[in-house]
Parts: structure tokens; C-alpha cells; sequence
């Protein structure tokens, strides 16, 4: 006798538009052949009654039957009972109300990253997560990448001996028009702190959260941050500056040390703002052992999205087939639908990041060093 195939999961989407990170990478990537008979996109949430419309129709035809269209009140697709796990593609200052409208239905969720505007919010929602005895996946698919899969089999088997030390070095060019000093209109949002999704927050934090993943927590941490750009330019749709301006009070350069469980010292220098100007370095993350060591380098800082080279012992590595990031989120959706615990980060790591964000921001002001409290 064969084994029982386990059920599809109903997925109610909330956020999902015609366009952005939904629509480009979240939607498409549960939709993939090899997560075949895993998933099923069931229905969406817009905030109007005529962008549900417009999302269930294009959506309808991705996966091929009829898709419920809710809008309003996030209380509405959580209740459905074809729904059994509601994914949050909101802006990060919703991401709490609507979370805890699922976790009030005893529904599964995902959030995206940064799962939250503050500490506070991720921590409600872990606690009200823990009590409902909900599962929950959070958007941090950069521990999935073919390069961090890699690195961690890499690190396992020992090919560069004890890990002493590791270095990041970074930079958010100017021409990406997000944070400082070039904005978009549509992106103001990230430059304004209250909304939990600063430089700080979202690239960084992705950063932080591959190197704990693969290296393991930290004990103890120091930064120095300054504001180079005090002042941004809004860009238009053709990303030419335009007259209107906004403070930039967010820092944009971070200088951050720290030691982690295992003992290896962190190195990071992140900075934005400058042109990518030719032979400027973009993104250098090394890993340093008694034995050898692993390199990372690309010519964009987000290795939550693209893929980075990689290098052992100054040989490039040469996979198979390029990944990308339909791959990486594929294999955290791969994971969670198997059931326990798996890679995939959770709510619970959220608010361990958050944990690292507040005691960055806490060093940079103090001019002292934090030590993070282990969370069991």
C-alpha cells in the first residue's frame, strides 16, 4: 500500500497586487513545478473591492480555477475554510494586525520580512503564534540560496578548518534610488524610521540574518553609524531627480563588530549612496579558517535576492545551473510543507532580529558594546 499523499494547503494571499515582491517573486515562486500538489493559491485580499477583483482574475488564470476575491478586513480570508495558511504581503506597519486576524482563525501564516515595524509588533505575534500553536514562516528565504546551501555543506565539512573570523563589505549604490540619497516616490516609506523598513531593517538585517544562519548567533555586538546624506531627492518614474526633497534621518553608513557562540569575530562595513562607479566594490563577504577560506562576491549587496559568486581557497566554484530567488523561496515553501521544523525562518527568528537590530541601534548610540541575551 502506498502512503497517504499529504493535502494541498490552501493558501489565502493578503497583498497580493498586480505588481511588486509579491506578485513578482512570493506568488510565482508557490506556483513552481516543483512544488506541484504542495500549494494552491485559494484566494486573495486587496484593500478595494476592485483590486481583489483584478488580483483574483490574473492570479485565476495562473493557476488554473477560480480564485475567491476578499478585500477589507483581513478577518474575512482567514476565516475561509479553504484557507489554511494565510500569507501577509503588506506594507510592514499592517503586518501585525493582519497576522494576528489568522492567528485568531488557528490559520498557519507567512509574513514577509522585516515581520513587523518593531521589536513590539514581532513579539506579540510570536507570542500570540506560541499560544494558538500555529506554525508560521517568515520571508528570510536567503538562507535558502544555492551559494548559502553550499557555504553551510562547505563549513560542515570542515574544508577551511576552524572558523576565526568573517568580513562583509557592502554598499546600497545611489542608482537603486531607494533610502538615500535618491528616492522614489512610491519608496518614501522606507526612509521614514516608524515604519520598520530602513536600510537598517531590511538589507542588512538580511545579511545578518544568512551569516547567523550559517555561523551562529551573536554574544556580543558594537556599532558606529553616521548620516552622510542628511538630505534625499525624490527621483521620478524615470529616476531623474526632481525638486522635491526629504530629511534623511536614517543612518547610512554602519560599521558593526561583534563576536558570536562559536567565537568567530564579525566584521561588516555597510555604506550607501555612492555611485557605482567603475572598479568599486559592491559586496565582499569572507569567510576566514585556520585552513582556508570562502569568499562571496557579486556585483549587487543583496544576496537575499541574487546570487553571489563564490570562491573556496581563491577557486571559483562552478555550479551546475545559476539559482535565483524562485529557487530560494521554493525551498523554504519545500520545507514547511513537509511539516516540523526544518531551515526555514520563523517567527521566533524575527524577533531575534529584531533583538539584533535594537542593539545595534542602541551601540550606535551609546558608544558601548551590547551583549544579546541568548533566547531558549
Amino acid at each position: 500500500m502506498s502512503p497517504p499523499t499529504k493535502p494541498v494547503i490552501g493558501v489565502g494571499f493578503v497583498g497580493l497586487s498586480s505588481t511588486g515582491w509579491a506578485s513578482t517573486a512570493l506568488a510565482p515562486s508557490l506556483i513552481q513545478p516543483s512544488l506541484t500538489g504542495a500549494y494552491d493559491i485559494v484566494a486573495v485580499s486587496t484593500t478595494s473591492e476592485e483590486s481583489a477583483k483584478k488580483s483574483a482574475e490574473k492570479y485565476s488564470k495562473w493557476v488554473g480555477h477560480p480564485i475567491k476575491a476578499y478585500f477589507g478586513d483581513a478577518s474575512r480570508i482567514s476565516a475561509d475554510s479553504d484557507v489554511d495558511l494565510v500569507a501577509v504581503a503588506v506594507a510592514a506597519p499592517h503586518h501585525k494586525s493582519v497576522v494576528m486576524r489568522a492567528i485568531e482563525a488557528t490559520k498557519d501564516f507567512f509574513v514577509e520580512w522585516p515581520a513587523g515595524a518593531s521589536l513590539k509588533d514581532t513579539e506579540e505575534m510570536a507570542e500570540a503564534a506560541r499560544k494558538s500553536g500555529v506554525r508560521s514562516i517568515v520571508g528570510l528565504q536567503g538562507r535558502h540560496s544555492m551559494v548559502t546551501r553550499k557555504v553551510k555543506e562547505l563549513l560542515s565539512s570542515g574544508v577551511i578548518g576552524t572558523v576565526r573570523s568573517t568580513n562583509v563589505f557592502a554598499l546600497m549604490p545611489r542608482e537603486l534610488n531607494l533610502w538615500t540619497p535618491f528616492s522614489s516616490e512610491k519608496d518614501l516609506r522606507l526612509t521614514q524610521r516608524e515604519n520598520g523598513s530602513t536600510m537598517l531593517d531590511i538589507p542588512i538585517i538580511h545579511q545578518l540574518d544568512i551569516l547567523t544562519f550559517l555561523l551562529g548567533d551573536f554574544v556580543t555586538i558594537s556599532a558606529t553609524d553616521a548620516i552622510f546624506f542628511p538630505v534625499g531627492t525624490v527621483v521620478d518614474s524615470e529616476g531623474k531627480p526632481t525638486e522635491k526633497t526629504y530629511p534623511s534621518t536614517n543612518p547610512d553608513h554602519f560599521s558593526i563588530t561583534g563576536f558570536l557562540e562559536s567565537g568567530t569575530m564579525v566584521n561588516i562595513f555597510w555604506r550607501a549612496g555612492y555611485a557605482s562607479s567603475e572598479g568599486r566594490r559592491q559586496y565582499i563577504w569572507e569567510i576566514e579558517g585556520d585552513e582556508g577560506s570562502i569568499r562571496m562576491e557579486a556585483p549587487v549587496a543583496y544576496p537575499s535576492i541574487y546570487e553571489p559568486d563564490l570562491y573556496i581557497n581563491g577557486k571559483k566554484f562552478e555550479f551546475d545551473a545559476p539559482g535565483d530567488i524562485l529557487q530560494s523561496l521554493g525551498v523554504a515553501w519545500r520545507e514547511f510543507a513537509a511539516g516540523g521544523t526544518g531551515n526555514f525562518a520563523t517567527i521566533e527568528d524575527a524577533v531575534k532580529n529584531h533583538h539584533l537590530i535594537q542593539a545595534i541601534e542602541a551601540s550606535a548610540r551609546s558608544g558601548t558594546r551590547i551583549t544579546l541575551q541568548k533566547r531558549v
